[in-house]
Formats: structure tokens, C-alpha cells, sequence
């Protein structure tokens, strides 16, 4: 190794010419170490021989909607899963870290909700509601005894935004007013209902959005009170003052922001909002379309982690284990709004979904998956925290349980979005075998909400993969 001449004659004897020869050693003798290797995992997967990823994708192209996008710049055709693990068209196994987007809850064919799901589909797959059936009030008796307070009452559909949609026009017919409220950066949904909740632009389109207003979203990271949940709400109180007719329909909220980046309210947030917005006419909904069922690993519901009792609950998502169902749960009083008209939904309860969504409610109980969460949960955040010690470009890690949020920055005084650096890390963790989801507004945090058999190896891989992504870089 040699100093070149012109800089040794500017340099010599400097601090510089030290520094320099140091960076150039240690870049020719410490070369990244191996990378890590997924644990090990006893299953075969079933050889595939149907079509492979680019037939698929060039169909795709011409057959669906150019709406729809994909993950990765070689998207991958996952053909199999089993619990907390994926396998592609060639084999290759991948641990899945964001759980078909937050929705499988007990595991990929987790065999008590597989065979549950085939045992009813022999009998009988569909009547719906205007005929009797035992497995929707099971599933609907089991749910209600999950919920606090007066929340006995459900009604059964087929998504989070139909959830959303429905629990919005009982909010209205309810209390007779027509404002909702809702926070920035949330996501509600993409119906012509819900896109006027949701407070992302990347997911609205420009169509008329109803009555609905968003309030400062209570973020400890980025929002401009901190942590102050009372500076928060003083601002819904002023914003219902200034900017509506002073009474409300409804205030809705996810406690732990999904899409928005796994964003966890200010604490105490919505205790002081929910007294406010009950004082102008208004209902409390709470979106625990990602956060219920023990996920948080502290509480099965996500509202309880913030100390309230919400008027209507929305679900999906984990609900099912992948099945297409929602649903909202509320108290009789103001379910019997929907009696002065007919409410239907002709797939709402039907008795696959129900039995599937029994099942997976024994799953989570027999196999203690929400004290399972708190666990693994608190090794991945530790790990995750010294991570940051070790990173800049790691701005916050957050959330609880397994519904995590890791943030990616390119300065953290100003906190600028690492855009292009999550693309690119992005790529390199598929690569190492982990998939995880990306979300925010700039999309530069990493959605890390695992299925819930999710362990502490592979806890401990996903952080050794996102090491040595960022130190590749």
C-alpha cells in the first residue's frame, strides 16, 4: 500500500494522512462477515410445477387491474407458507415478517384453522344469514366475550374497510350529526367511504370524501408536541370548535398507526379525546384492524393500551388467518340504529369464515400467543434499540409486541426520510430470506408484524439480516 505522493507532500505528519491510512486498512482487512442463516425449520416444501413468476406477472399485466403493484423489482411467486415461514417458486424459504400484511395472525395452514376451515366446507360453504346456523353465533358469542364493557353486539363482513364503512354510518345514524373526525396518517381503507378517513395521499383519490376532518396526529417521533397528549387534544377541541358545527358524529382512530409506519399514539391520548369528542354528540371508534387479538403482546386490544372503552370496534384481518373477514362489535344501543332500515351483507358470517374465525380464537388461547408476543416482542425491540446504537441511518424503533416500526433516516436531528436507503435495504433483506413490510408517508419504515408463532431465533435473525443489510450498504 502507498500514500500518493501529492497528497503525502500536503499531508505529511498530519492527523489526515493518519486517518486516511487507517479507512484504507480497515476497508482491505475487515470485509463483512458471512451473512446470517435462516433457523432451521423441518418441513419439505411441495415441489412446484405450475406457472413460474414472470408468466404470472406478464398475465398480471394483462388481465388485472394497473392499480395493482408488488413488492420488489423482481417480484417473488410464493407458492406455499407454513407458520412463520414462505417458500417460493424455487424453494427458497423465507421467514415472514409482515404476516401477508399484518393478516396472518396463528401461522401460515396452521393445521387446527385448516382443518376447521375443510371440515365446514364439506358440509355446507354458504347459505348466508337468512337461514339459521350454528357457527356464526359460536363465532359471535366467542368474540363478544373478548370485548370490555357493553360490546356484545356484532356484525359480520368481509374486510377492515367494510368494517370501517359500517361503523361510520352507525356513528351517524346514531347521533344524528354527520362530521367524523379522524387522525393524519391514518389508513382507514380504499372504499369511496373510507378514503375520506384515511389521511394518506398516497392512497386517495381526488373524489368528493364526505364530511370528515383530520385532526394532528399524535405522533411521539414526528409530531410537533412530542409525547404531550394533552397539547394533542387541545387541538381536537379547538379544531371542533373552529371547524365544524360543534357537534360530531364520530372520532376514529388506530392505536398503533399500520400503514402510517406502526406509529403508537401519545400516551393518554385517547382518554382526553374520546371525553371530548363524547361531549360534542360523537361515538369513539377504534380501528383494531392490525393491532387486536394479542398481537401488542400488553393487551389483546390495542385501545386498551391507552386506558379507554370505545362505543364500536372494527376488526379484520388476524380475525380470519387470511380468510376474507371483518367485523364490528358495539353496544345494543346503537346497533338498534341499523333495525329502522335492512341491513344485509350477503357474505357476512358465512359458515366457513365463521368457523375459521372460531378456530383461530382457540388458537390464540390454547397456544398463549398474546403472552407469546410480550416475549418475543421485548427481545426483538432490545435488539432492535441496540441496533440503533450501532446505525445512524436508524431514526426510531417502536410499537410493541410484534407490531413493530422501524424508521430509516438520513439525519436524525432533522429527521429526513431515508428514501432511497429503504429501497435498497429493502431489497438486500429479501435477499438474506427476510420479508418485511415498508410504510409511512415516504414509505421509510420498516412494518415488522410477523405471524404470532414468530420466535425468538427467528427474532434474532431478522435483526442479524437488517445488521448486515445496513452495513453492506
Amino acid at each position: 500500500m502507498f500514500l500518493p505522493a501529492s497528497i503525502w507532500r500536503r499531508q505529511v505528519g498530519s492527523k489526515s494522512v493518519f486517518c486516511w491510512i487507517l479507512r484504507r486498512k480497515l476497508s482491505v482487512s475487515s470485509p463483512l462477515p458471512s451473512p446470517p442463516v435462516l433457523p432451521s425449520y423441518a418441513h419439505q416444501p411441495t415441489p412446484y410445477n405450475k406457472m413460474m413468476a414472470d408468466e404470472i406477472l406478464r398475465k398480471r399485466m394483462e388481465f388485472l387491474g394497473p392499480s395493482i403493484f408488488y413488492y420488489y423489482q423482481k417480484p417473488l411467486n410464493i407458492v406455499e407458507g407454513r407458520m412463520q415461514y414462505l417458500y417460493d417458486e424455487s424453494g427458497k424459504r423465507y421467514l415472514d415478517a409482515f404476516a401477508g400484511i399484518v393478516t396472518v395472525s396463528c401461522g401460515h395452514c396452521h393445521p387446527d384453522i385448516v382443518n376447521a376451515v375443510v371440515e365446514q366446507t364439506k358440509l355446507l360453504q354458504h347459505t348466508t344469514t337468512i337461514y339459521l346456523h350454528h357457527a356464526i353465533v359460536e363465532f359471535a358469542e366467542a368474540l363478544a366475550s373478548k370485548m370490555p364493557g357493553n360490546l356484545k353486539v356484532v356484525y359480520f363482513v368481509n374486510s377492515g374497510t367494510e368494517a370501517n364503512e359500517l361503523a361510520m354510518m352507525m356513528a351517524r345514524l346514531y347521533t344524528g350529526n354527520l362530521t367524523m373526525l379522524a387522525l393524519r396518517n391514518a389508513y382507514h381503507g380504499g372504499s369511496a367511504g373510507t378514503i375520506g378517513l384515511t389521511a394518506l395521499h398516497t392512497w386517495k383519490y381526488p373524489i368528493p370524501q364526505g364530511e370528515i376532518h383530520h385532526v394532528m396526529n399524535p405522533d411521539p417521533y414526528r409530531g410537533v408536541f412530542g409525547s404531550n397528549a394533552s397539547s394533542y387534544a387541545k387541538e381536537v377541541q379547538e379544531h371542533i370548535a373552529y371547524a365544524t358545527p360543534g357537534r360530531v358524529a364520530g372520532f376514529i382512530a388506530e392505536t398503533f398507526q399500520g400503514v402510517g409506519g406502526a406509529v403508537e399514539l401519545a400516551p393518554g391520548y385517547l382518554k382526553l379525546v374520546y371525553d371530548i369528542v363524547r361531549q360534542a354528540g360523537g361515538v369513539c371508534i377504534a380501528d383494531e384492524v392490525q393491532s387486536g387479538f394479542g398481537r401488542t403482546g400488553s393487551h389483546y386490544w390495542g385501545f386498551e393500551t391507552q386506558g379507554v372503552i370505545p362505543d364500536i370496534v372494527t376488526m379484520a384481518k388476524g380475525i380470519g388467518n387470511g380468510l376474507p373477514l371483518g367485523a364490528v362489535v358495539t353496544t345494543p344501543e346503537i346497533a338498534q340504529v341499523l333495525s329502522q332500515r335492512i341491513q344485509f351483507n350477503t357474505f357476512g358470517g358465512n359458515p366457513v369464515c365463521s368457523a375459521g374465525g372460531l378456530a383461530v380464537l382457540k388458537v390464540l388461547d390454547k397456544e398463549k400467543r398474546q403472552t407469546h408476543c410480550a416475549d418475543v416482542g421485548y427481545r426483538l425491540i432490545g435488539r432492535l434499540k441496540t441496533l440503533q446504537q450501532k446505525h445512524e441511518i436508524i431514526g426510531d424503533v417502536r410499537g410493541r409486541g410484534l407490531m413493530l416500526g422501524v424508521e430509516l433516516v438520513t439525519n436524525r436531528n432533522d429527521k429526513t426520510p431515508a428514501k432511497s436507503e429503504t429501497l435498497v435495504l429493502f431489497e438486500k433483506l429479501k435477499d438474506l430470506g427476510v420479508l418485511v413490510g415498508k410504510g409511512g408517508l415516504h414509505g421509510n419504515v420498516f412494518r415488522i408484524k410477523p405471524p404470532m408463532c414468530f420466535g425468538k431465533e427467528d427474532a434474532d435473525f431478522l435483526v442479524d439480516a437488517l445488521d448486515y443489510a445496513i452495513s453492506s450498504l
